[in-house]
């Protein structure tokens, strides 16, 4: 007959078996529910899409990944001309017009920085620059 403790041992050992796969499915850098991630490309720039039309901006609040001396190509379409400000050290400024146009952005340091329309007074994507 088995003791009381190799019979909770055996029975963690069966539970961390019969778990361990599906939690290792789920952690395959894949965003947590609820988050917008974007991973930095290996290979040319990073393509960030805004969308800004009256008071309505997109994305909001989403989390983009881009690498030390990777290019952020920003293709704005707007209904207006306006600016975004990105928080990064040295502050960066996008003036776009009305219409479509395409920005490139560089960060040489990296760190967590919010891009934000101060016109409309929001956040729209967080860069992380690593």
């Amino acid at each position: 007959m088995l003791s009381r403790r190799t019979k909770w041992i055996t029975g963690l050992a069966a539970a961390l078996l019969a778990f361990g796969p599906v939690s290792a499915c789920a952690s395959q850098d894949s965003p947590a529910s609820g988050e917008s991630e974007e991973t930095p490309s290996a290979s040319g720039p990073e393509v960030l899409d805004v969308t800004i039309s009256g008071d309505d901006a997109s994305p909001l609040g989403k989390r983009v990944q881009v690498g030390v001396g990777q290019t952020l190509e920003v293709n704005i379409e707007a209904d207006a001309a306006g600016e975004l400000h990105v928080h990064s050290k040295p502050e960066q400024e996008v003036e776009y017009d009305a219409g479509e146009s395409t920005h490139e952005l560089t960060f040489d340091k990296p760190g967590v920085f919010p891009m934000e329309s101060h016109d409309l007074g929001k956040v729209l994507v967080t860069l992380e620059v690593r």
